[in-house]
């Protein structure tokens, strides 16, 4: 790379730096959007760490670099990069690009604001308020409450402190002093955000008491009961059952009204865990799959998921009316949130959190809603439910092909280190590693189902 002066700032020369965004811009068009949803183009460029390390060159130098060089270095970073918006990516819960949820993440990057006060965030409080409220009315609510938050698993560590708050709200003040032992309930296929969220606030991993699956997934209501019998029976506090619509591994959906019900007789908070499975509400079709979660108390839904919204687009919506949110996280800043603002200070919404400064991510999904419509949407969900049923199909008429066999490492590694497609594989209970298939991409065609399940073949046709 050629010696030159180092990039101005836009206050030196913003001739300069346009002429760099302007650069940077197209790159982007034509490195990570065209190439990167080309078939014919590789999912990943696959290099060990080290020599990755090395054709990055990594270490942060006191000088400066050129324009020159800082563009190869963007040029390197796209390249070396995995392209999740490819069609041949099936390795996560979140794939695809949809251009107007793009355009939305660009001008919110570009505003660089905090979603904490009407004053510095006017529109997208506003827009935030509006977006929430739009999904609450597709769980089934005409009021409530939510919050967008960073990923599904904040979410629902969220929706596990405000229904601790909501049984003991004393322990906001006097912390795990104010408890007794406490039981949270929730499926072993749900996510491992709950054990998580049970060390993280200090319930204790022992706290959350698992309950049992059937064969396709789903939690068993009968076995919840007898959880929470037996936690009873232990000297603990039942407070919260957490189901799941759409689990990470099987997709599966609990029956969630059968769960309201021992819930209602129990008197214990319900969470819907929907990060995955929520876009199921947008179809006419498929939104059975989620009856009874109107009943829930909270619901984790993440359009960045099967929506193709976006990392990161985490909505926890809540049915409560009462403030709940603001009165177990508000700590009343006064430089931030002060009473006597010339506005109404209601919409100051910051305190309602446990973070300060926090990201927008409502643009992304209003705006790519405002493009496509419900309607379209709710296609967007039923062609990959549509999709997902067509691999089922293919794989049942192909030879050598079961829903779990032993070779998935291998075939990982290849297809891997010849960027050609990206799966995640995984053991599931007694079953050896299988291929776990997220068909979600917004762009997916039959030719590239044909095109997996032919490139398995391939790599694998000396196993």
């Amino acid at each position: 790379m050629a010696d030159s002066k180092p990039v101005p700032s836009l206050n030196e020369d913003p001739m300069a730096a346009e002429a760099l965004l302007r650069d940077v811009f197209g790159m982007i068009v034509d490195e990570a959007i065209r190439k990167g949803t080309d078939a014919s183009e590789k999912v990943c460029v696959w290099k060990e760490p080290e020599e990755l390390k090395q054709l990055l060159d990594l270490e942060l130098k006191s000088q400066g670099e050129s324009q020159e060089q800082i563009l190869e270095r963007c040029r390197a970073v796209i390249h070396y990069s995995v392209k999740t918006c490819h069609p041949r990516f099936f390795n996560q819960l979140f794939s695809g690009l949809d251009p107007h949820s793009l355009a939305g993440r660009i001008i919110t990057e570009s505003l660089n604001t905090s979603q904490y006060t009407y004053e510095i965030a006017p529109v997208f409080v506003l827009m935030d308020e509006e977006v929430l409220r739009k999904l609450r009315t597709l769980v089934g609510w005409s009021s409530g409450d939510g919050v967008f938050c960073p990923g599904g698993s904040m979410s629902n560590i969220y929706a596990m402190n405000l229904a601790r708050y909501q049984r003991y709200p004393e322990c906001k003040q006097r912390g795990l002093r104010a408890l007794p032992p406490l039981a949270l309930f929730t499926s072993e296929e749900s996510h491992y955000s709950f054990s998580k969220g049970a060390a993280f606030l200090g319930l204790g991993t022992d706290s959350v008491r698992v309950v049992k699956a059937d064969a396709r997934g789903k939690m068993i209501p009968e076995d919840l009961e007898r959880q929470i019998s037996l936690a009873e029976a232990e000297g603990a506090v039942p407070f919260l059952v957490c189901a799941t619509s759409g689990t990470t591994v099987l997709g599966a959906f609990d029956p969630l009204d059968a769960i309201a019900n021992v819930c209602q007789r129990h008197g214990l908070w319900l969470h819907v865990d929907a990060a995955w499975g929520g876009s199921v509400m947008l179809s006419q079709m498929h939104r059975h799959l989620v009856d009874g979660i109107h009943r829930a108390n909270s619901v984790a839904w993440n359009p960045h998921k099967l929506l193709a919204a976006g990392l990161q687009c985490s909505a926890l919506l809540l049915r409560d009316t009462s403030n709940l949110l603001k009165r177990c996280h508000g700590s009343q800043a006064s430089y931030l949130f002060q009473q006597d603002k010339f506005y109404d200070v209601s919409l100051d919404t910051g305190d309602k959190v446990v973070q300060c400064g926090r990201h927008v991510d409502c643009l992304k999904l209003w705006l790519m809603w405002k493009a496509q419509g419900g309607q379209g949407l709710e296609r967007r969900v039923d062609r990959a439910f549509a999709l997902a049923q067509y691999l089922v199909e293919e794989i049942r008429k192909r030879e050598g092909f079961e829903l779990v066999v032993e070779v998935a490492p291998v075939l990982k590694e290849r297809m891997v280190k010849e960027g050609s497609m990206m799966i995640g594989y995984q053991p599931h209970g007694p079953r050896v590693n299988f291929f776990r298939v997220i068909v979600a991409n917004p762009n997916l065609t039959h030719a590239d189902i044909d095109f997996l399940l032919a490139e398995l073949e391939r790599l694998g046709q000396d196993l």
